[in-house]
């Protein structure tokens, strides 16, 4: 039956036919292999997208990366694991509940807790899954099998265990520290969750009289402060014992003004001489520097603020004002009072919550920490050893450096969505005992009373999300799961996660995994038998870069320049998405993303698309039938047949590409594996392979069809491979071309699960790509030569050849057709002498061609065409002899790359000569 395509491509037509139909062939499903396995593994957790995600470029960036790389390894044999899942993200989504909420008039706290927490599922049940389905329909090869949700039962448990055992470690704590308070979260947030930005505002200078001057004077000590509302609960002044302005206040007292409060002034390195008035005011319950001085002095903590950010008792006449308000009211009654000395513009960074965008407030509160350093060292080690590699490199020095200045881990947050803390207080009077346990206790461990009340705080999110490398294949339990995919291989994630997740997760994996032993025979087939250390979570760490506007803007909603990658999906394809995506991305580099270049992708998928339907016209017209199995072939191409040099040089071509696609997904230079499988699908397949058979195929009815049903399959041949090259970038079209190729009854369920081409070396053909180079240079200058002459397309031009080498002489002289062809030449003279000399002549260092035409030549244009040529032959040269006169670089540099260069002088030399001969001839000046 003849092979069916559409004549247009259409993207939306097969795409989510394919994205459906690998997920109900669950063709990416991967069991338990069972002991005895010695087929390589590849694991790959997806990072987690918050359950109220939509999809954004960045996701787009990190899911197509990783879609690459599995697909790659899949069709490499490997035992591939993608793992998805995602996270309750429990800011974010108490925040879109409690939106829901306020459009029916109601708080959380009108529900209370357990009612709120049935909302948040039910919410979830029906909005939770939104990204997911979008990873569907952009074809994701994840096991949907094993798509884990962090606050499942499982997970849970193991929260709840982890805990519970650092707990036990003495590596848990609670306490009263300064944390960064959202006022509108109502939660502690942490550094990270928290983004500066440089806002203009105030610095206001202010005055408190000293106790104790000499009778009949006033002193006063004046400090500054961008915040005059903490004031009300400051504590001390601090001055620095070296100052010998405030020498004579050392032990003296201040009274604090608005509130009439006596506080002494302390001697603190707090207090910087070179810094504004030299002295400063203390408020521990408001300031994490403040916190600690009065720590070192044994200070009181006296808060002045609700959770709302509203002024509370201790705020006095000021107690119910929103912290503006009383910042205004304080500012008026310090002026009316005398104190307020004045105020100054001052550019401060201001910290704002990253979920909401609130105003983060420095508060006193008690929280729970893990004490980090102990879990830290090994996490570093990890790195330092080169046990877990992270790429590029500079971020491995970005990651060194916060791990060794890194401080107690703040994990609690006051909210009711999320892993709550597994720790009951005992209310029997006078007891107030905190008992961490795996289970509800029935009774105080200390009193045993039973009025327990479980802590109302849960737990940071990434704290869960840092276990899943382990959680989500069993433990605590030890698992065949864990002996197969632990440690997983790879984790593709953003910079700006590094710390937030990459390196909780080596912190945890590095502690909870310590002494786990991936299985020997996997782990060597895997290449990985060089490393001791199999707790760590991952071997390595690729981390991509931003995509940013055509302009290199990041993008924002308030510049709105975000762009939507479902929307771009809808107008070019995905496979041009995923392509734009892939050819931009170099390591370390940000993407300028551009509908320009997608637009180019789209049009690069309809090359191909066009170029199969010729294939399947001509293999049906010759009655062609394809019968090789791509499960087996995994090393060059098995079945061609090199008959012309057409054919030797595609197949060596074929096998260069392989080689350097193969070496460059292995280091993540994704751009350039998806440039060189570009350049050969539509350059060298399309443009000048398919150019070159036609005349093969163009034969008569009942002619003798041996050479055409051989063009015919070496043709099937190389375009299977190709689109099994091409695959993990573009999964669409090359899956609809694939199955056509074998008209829906191919040996394997999907090209995923196809071979992915190896090179073979003993398909290389130097003397080939050398001939064909030659050959392809000869009428690229004849198109040129007939475009400045402006030859009508339909006219045909002879031409005189000059080549002086006979061997070129006879492999020209045997392709003659294609030159004439592809050339539109209709005669070829060979002559005896250069042509440099002749107008309008064409010279390499391999050959003159001279197109012969009557249109008089424009001197001055030819002049200045020579002059340029000149120019970029003589920089080369030079370049080329600074090379060679280089001793340091001859001595280090292959023997293959120091004779290239040398033969490439020799080619230089003639083409200069060459140029200058014709320069000479037109008189250029």
């Amino acid at each position: 039956m003849p092979h069916e395509l559409p004549k247009s491509y259409e993207p939306s037509a097969i795409e989510t036919r394919w994205a459906d139909y690998w997920i109900k062939e669950k063709l990416f499903s991967v069991p338990t292999p069972p002991p005895g396995e010695t087929r390589p593994v590849f694991t790959l957790l997806l990072p987690p997208p918050n359950v109220t995600g939509r999809l954004h470029m960045g996701h787009m960036l990190n899911q197509t990366q990783m879609d690459i790389i599995v697909r790659w390894h899949r069709m490499r044999g490997f035992i591939t694991l993608w793992l998805p899942g995602t996270d309750h993200a429990g800011i974010a989504t108490q925040m879109m509940v409690e939106r829901d909420l306020a459009k029916e008039g109601k708080k959380r706290r009108d529900l209370g807790r357990e009612k709120f927490i049935e909302r948040v599922w039910e919410w979830k049940k029906l909005y939770g899954g939104a990204i997911l389905d979008q990873m569907k329909r952009l074809g994701a090869s994840v096991d949907w099998d094993r798509e884990y949700f962090t606050m499942d039962e499982n997970l849970s448990r193991a929260v709840r265990e982890v805990f519970v055992r650092l707990y036990e470690e003495g590596l848990i704590y609670r306490g009263k520290y300064i944390v960064n308070w959202c006022p509108r979260c109502e939660t502690a947030i942490s550094d990270l969750e928290v983004k500066h930005e440089e806002v203009a505002g105030k610095l206001w200078e202010i005055r408190y009289p000293v106790i104790g001057a000499k009778p009949g004077t006033k002193e006063f000590i004046t400090v500054a402060t961008t915040r005059p509302e903490t004031m009300l609960g400051d504590t001390a002044i601090a001055v620095n014992e070296k100052d010998e302005r405030y020498k004579h206040l050392h032990g003296k007292k201040v009274l604090l003004p608005l509130m009439n409060r006596e506080i002494p002034i302390i001697t603190d390195e707090l207090a910087q001489p070179e810094l504004g008035t030299g002295a400063v005011k203390v408020t521990p319950a408001h300031d994490p520097n403040d916190f600690q001085a009065g720590k070192r002095h044994n200070l009181p903590q006296i808060d002045v603020m609700d959770e709302h950010a509203h002024m509370n008792a201790n705020a006095g006449p000021y107690a119910g004002l929103d912290r503006y308000e009383a910042r205004k009211r304080v500012l008026a009654d310090l002026q009316e009072q005398g104190f307020l000395v004045g105020e100054k513009d001052h550019t401060l960074a201001l910290g704002k919550c990253d979920r909401c965008g609130t105003v983060v407030e420095p508060r006193l509160s008690e929280q729970w920490f893990i004490k980090i350093k102990p879990l830290a060292d090994r996490a570093i080690q990890a790195v330092e050893t080169g046990e877990i590699t992270i790429v590029p490199d500079n971020y491995r020095q970005i990651y060194l450096n916060w791990m060794n200045n890194i401080y107690d881990w703040c994990i609690s947050r006051q909210l009711w969505w999320g892993h709550r803390i597994p720790a009951w207080t005992c209310n029997n009077e006078g007891c107030k005992e905190i008992i961490v346990a795996r289970e509800t206790p029935a009774k105080c461990s200390k009193c045993g009373g039973t009025k327990l009340e479980q802590v109302s705080d849960v737990l940071d999110t990434w704290f869960s999300s840092g276990l899943l490398p382990f959680t989500t294949l069993g433990w605590p339990e030890k698992t065949r799961d864990q002996a197969v995919f632990y440690p997983t291989t790879l984790l593709i994630t953003a910079y700006e996660i590094l710390f937030f997740w990459v390196a909780r997760m080596i912190m945890f994996g590095c502690h909870f995994m310590e002494g786990h032993q991936q299985d020997p025979a996997i782990k060597n087939a895997s290449g990985w038998s060089e490393k001791k250390n199999d707790s760590v979570p991952f071997r390595q760490v690729y981390i991509h870069a931003l995509v940013r506007d055509a302009d290199r803007q990041k993008m924002s909603k308030t510049k709105g320049n975000v762009i939507d990658p479902l929307e771009i999906i809808e107008r070019f394809g995905t496979d041009a998405t995923r392509f734009t995506l892939a050819a931009m991305a170099a390591p370390g580099t940000d993407i300028a993303f551009s509908e320009s270049r997608t637009d180019g992708y789209r049009a690069f998928a309809n090359k191909i698309w066009n170029a199969a339907r010729f294939m399947f016209m001509n293999i049906d017209r010759v009655g062609f039938i394809w019968e090789q199995s791509p499960a087996i072939s995994r090393s060059g191409i098995e079945q061609f047949q090199r008959t012309t040099l057409e054919d030797r040089w595609i197949l060596s071509r074929f096998n260069r590409v392989t080689a350097e696609v193969n070496d460059a997904l292995a280091t993540y230079r994704f751009h350039e594996a998806a440039n060189r499988i570009y350049d050969f699908f539509w350059g060298e397949f399309c443009d000048w392979y398919l150019e070159l058979i036609k005349p093969h195929l163009n034969f008569e009815e009942g002619a003798d069809q041996t050479q055409a049903r051989i063009v015919c399959g070496n043709l099937v041949a190389i375009f299977d491979a190709a689109l099994r090259l091409l695959h993990p970038v573009m999964p669409f079209i090359t899956e609809e071309i694939w199955q056509a190729i074998y008209e829906g009854n191919p040996p394997l369920k999907s090209i995923a699960l196809a071979a992915y081409p190896q090179a073979d070396e003993r398909q290389f053909d130097l003397n080939a790509e050398t001939e064909m180079a030659i050959l392809q240079d000869l009428i690229v200058n004849v198109r040129n030569a007939r475009a400045e002459l402006k030859v009508e397309p339909k006219v045909k031009v002879p031409v005189e050849l000059f080549a002086p080498d006979p061997a070129i002489r006879a492999m020209i002289e045997q392709n003659r057709g294609a030159v004439e062809r592809l050339g539109h030449v209709e005669n070829i003279t060979f002559v005896d002498d250069s042509l440099a000399r002749q107008a309008g002549a064409r010279s390499t260092a391999r050959f003159d061609v001279h197109v012969i035409y009557e249109r008089k030549i424009d001197v001055a244009a030819e002049c200045e065409r020579l002059k340029k040529e000149m120019e970029k032959f003589e920089k080369e040269f030079a370049n080329n002899q600074r090379q060679l006169g280089n001793e340091q670089f001859l001595a280090k540099a292959p023997e293959k790359i120091v004779e290239g260069l040398r033969r490439r002088a020799q080619e230089l030399t003639v083409l200069i000569d060459k140029t200058k001969s014709k320069m000479t001839e037109l008189g250029c000046k």
